[in-house]
């Protein structure tokens, strides 16, 4: 009898003896039938497609149809026998018996009911797509996306395979393939029997994303674990690619808070190399090929942002449903598909994340380096670990067997053959591939430091070499020469006191954002737009505008090619400024994100790209034009207008309203209103749509008309270096006045009480983002006394201050 189920037409049987079943009549509660992969796409299919979810129809092969091929066959004893003497750690071994398993499954046919359901199971596809559809064949265990354990890649996948006889071989690999060696190892690495497992076959109609792009989805954050943010890889051609780490692929963040509630907040996007992609073989020997990308395309986003928003919800709607289907936060590993005829988006894959959401949250670990070394290889971080031994660098799959645990393993990328010898790795260093890559993945899982898309490691680094690999520095890792001293941080987060004091973070550096805000903190006092343009940006404002007048044609040709995605060259600047400021708001949200308009010096703009002609030389510029002269001066208003639309995008088009821009060096009242009219010449209102504005109070003047600045902004943030600098009259950057430099001079403690003491009198806030408090416990004793609002600190001070304050407010109580 033809045993499959694909509607009323069909038999009735139960889905416990079905050698098929259609993917549209299965769900998550059928992963004993038709594995992890396979019953996800089918509870898609039935429960998310409503919502606009497209995913690609097809069929299944069960766990049923596996076990009744073993046991036709009498495979089963012949299997046992030869795992008798299986070691895993031994790769001669490991490779043996995972021949030999796999020779013997293809040797045997398939029993002759089971290729008739595969057959009518595909006929029926061809009806609805037409003859000899084109079909991705993929292997689905029934130990598969587990919570705990993801299996992904373990077994085979092809793509690319039409008409019937193709079909049937495949699913026969696929079946073979649960015996890789790379499978055996995983299962015994997770502690699952090997005859517990069985195969499904999951038989689903191509996306022609090989016309496209294609890419992986997380719905948090892989490194940080921070969960309002989905990230978005993509790139040209089949997903392969992606997924083994053949290719960089550009990344998008996007902040799911604010999507679902209507806004664009797409918070970063990252360009990747995209050198090659994989495209069907029409006409060749093989399925597939990988081809180069012209360079005209490897300089262009693979997808559109409409594209990233889509998938991005997506992301989301599938989020939320296996959180509730579950009953608690469920992260999601999504593999997603662009078809080049249509120009639809599909999901082809979607699996819980695996890593991430099952570390503790209660306990923050942090890795930090102790000494410095000479940087031999560069590329992306993954995980926030570090990991040090000799080096072993190994082209070769075959030879792996070289490999020593505690080695670290150097390779041009790695896919699921590569495993067995990962978790013996003190870590793991790739030529290629981004942070949703094989290596990353797993490194991810096993707990190991990786650093992916080096380029030339593999060249740079030598056998036996000492090395020290660093992913505890933000999203660039480094490879260091030696072995270089390191210490781990533990500390207990759900032990910590309650302050009325509120505590803010000082942050600069967007690539941090995301793992500093697991830091228990009330936002952020400080966030610089210095580090941006000085890292990110790179140029100088007005020669962007300027573009055509730069006279340095050394200088043109550097900004044309770091602006090349950009016809207006001061679009560069509002991009990467926008998202910049949205990941750190992102990343606090919604806490306020206190930022801080560019306070550049004019040497330091100077010394950006193409700041020479822009900029006047003078004596003294930390007493010069810098913060709010800079901003209405008709020499330099508009480039300040491109900060202002930036902001504006952010609160605006990214729903970030938590920002708070803050203007520093404003000498008077009377600047602080022309500052105010500049920016509202650019959409950004006091008082509309939420919109504070603050002023640093760095300047005495600042404190001594505090009552006046109080009528012009809504909040004060004490600048103590600034402060201290021109109460006492002393250049901090001098040497040979260092020594009188000191915050806790009575001089300066009474200018801050009378600022502190004036904005409480106008109902302003006021905050300190100074080192002082953490540096000197009396200095924190004195601000809590005065009644201060906030204290803003360096992210590595926050959480001693806070043990520290909680002893000050407790005395300061007493004695009240």
């Amino acid at each position: 009898m033809l045993q499959a189920v694909a509607g009323s037409e069909l038999p009735s049987i139960p889905k416990e003896q079905a050698l098929v079943l259609p993917l549209e009549t299965v769900g998550i509660a059928d992963i004993p039938l038709v594995g992890g992969k396979n019953a996800s796409l089918g509870e898609m299919l039935q429960q998310l497609s409503p919502q606009g979810v497209r995913v690609p129809n097809g069929f299944a092969t069960t766990a049923y149809s596996y076990r009744h091929f073993i046991k036709a066959a009498g495979l089963g004893e012949k299997l046992q026998l030869l795992f008798t003497d299986l070691d895993v750690e031994d790769l001669n071994s490991l490779r043996s018996v995972g021949r030999q398993a796999r020779l013997l499954m293809l040797q045997t046919p398939f029993p002759q009911d089971l290729q008739d359901a595969i057959a009518e199971a595909y006929d029926r596809l061809c009806q609805i797509y037409g003859a000899d559809t084109d079909v991705a064949v993929r292997s689905s265990a029934t130990a598969e996306d587990l919570p705990d354990a993801s299996f992904a890649g373990q077994q085979e996948t092809y793509l690319n395979v039409h008409g019937l006889k193709a079909v049937l071989d495949a699913c026969h690999c696929c079946f073979a393939s649960i015996f890789t060696d790379r499978a055996i190892s995983y299962r015994t690495l997770k502690g699952f029997d090997h005859f517990d497992v069985a195969l499904s076959v999951g038989v689903q109609k191509m996306v022609r994303s090989d016309l496209a792009a294609s890419g992986v989805i997380f719905s948090i954050d892989t490194e940080t674990g921070f969960k309002n943010a989905v990230l978005v890889t993509a790139a040209y051609g089949l997903g392969e690619n992606v997924v083994q780490g053949a290719v960089n692929p550009d990344e998008y963040f996007v902040f799911k808070p604010t999507l679902m509630q209507g806004f664009r907040p797409i918070i970063e996007k990252r360009l990747g190399t995209k050198e090659i992609k994989m495209i069907y073989d029409i006409g060749g020997t093989k399925q597939t090929k990988n081809i180069l990308v012209p360079e005209s395309e490897r300089c262009k986003y693979a997808i559109s942002d409409d594209e990233i928003l889509e998938l991005a919800r997506w992301t989301c709607a599938i989020e939320t449903h296996y959180s509730n289907v579950r009953g608690k936060p469920t992260p999601m590993d999504i593999e997603w598909a662009k078809d080049g005829i249509t120009g639809e988006l599909f999901i082809v894959q979607a699996r819980p994340e695996t890593v991430q959401s099952q570390k503790s949250g209660n306990v923050l670990r942090t890795y930090k380096l102790d000494d410095r070394g000479e940087v031999l290889v560069r590329g992306r971080a993954v995980g926030e670990a570090i990991g040090q031994g000799e080096a072993r660098v190994i082209l070769d799959v075959h030879r792996i067997d070289e490999f020593q645990a505690g080695e670290v393993l150097v390779t041009n990328k790695t896919d699921p053959d590569w495993e067995p010898i990962m978790k013996k790795a003190s870590a793991i260093i790739t030529n290629q591939g981004g942070r949703t890559c094989h290596a990353a993945i797993i490194a991810r899982e096993m707990g190991i430091p990786a650093i992916v898309g080096c380029g030339d490691a593999t060249q740079r680094l030598t056998n036996g070499q000492a090395v020290t690999a660093s992913c505890a520095e933000g999203e660039e890792g480094k490879v260091y020469a030696g072995r270089l001293g390191f210490h781990v941080q533990e500390t207990t987060l759900d032990r910590l006191p309650k302050l009325k004091t509120k505590i803010l973070m000082n942050v600069g550096n967007p690539e941090e954002a995301f793992g500093l805000s697991s830091i228990p903190c009330d936002g952020v006092g400080l966030a610089r737009l210095e580090f941006i343009i000085a890292n990110h940006i790179k140029t100088h404002p007005l020669a962007l505008i300027h573009f055509d007048e730069i006279s340095d044609p050394q200088v043109k040709r550097e900004i044309a090619t770091l602006t090349a995605l950009y016809d207006r060259k001061s679009d560069f600047f509002v991009d990467k400024l926008a998202h910049g400021i949205g990941t750190i708001a992102a990343a606090f949200y919604p806490n306020p994100v206190v930022v801080r308009m560019s306070d550049f010096k004019s040497n330091e703009y100077a010394n950006l790209q193409g700041g020479r002609q822009f900029e006047p030389e003078e004596e003294n510029p930390m007493i010069g034009w810098r913060g709010a002269s800079r901003y209405y001066d008709p020499k330099y208003r508009e480039a300040y207008g491109l900060e202002c639309q930036a902001l504006k995008r952010v609160r605006d088009e990214m729903g970030l309203t938590n920002v708070i821009p803050m203007i520093p060096f404003c000498r008077t009242p009377e600047e602080g209103r022309k500052v105010l009219a500049e920016m509202e010449k650019h959409g950004l209102r006091r008082g509309e749509n939420g919109l504070q504005v603050y002023v640093m109070c760095e300047i005495p003047s600042n404190a001594i008309l505090a009552d006046r600045f109080s009528e012009v902004f809504d909040g004060f943030s004490i600048g103590s270096n600034d402060l201290t600098q021109l109460t006492l009259g002393l250049d901090r950057d001098s040497a040979l006045v260092a020594g009188l430099f000191d915050e806790r001079n009575e001089a300066v403690m009474q200018t801050i009480a009378m600022a502190i003491a004036k904005a409480k009198q106008n109902n302003r806030k006021i905050g300190i983002c100074g080192q002082a408090p953490s540096d000197y416990p009396e200095f924190a004793r004195f601000l809590v006394e005065q009644g201060i609002d906030s204290i803003s600190l360096n992210p590595d001070s926050v959480l001693k201050t806070i043990l520290e304050l909680a002893k000050v407010e407790e005395q300061v109580n007493q004695t009240l």
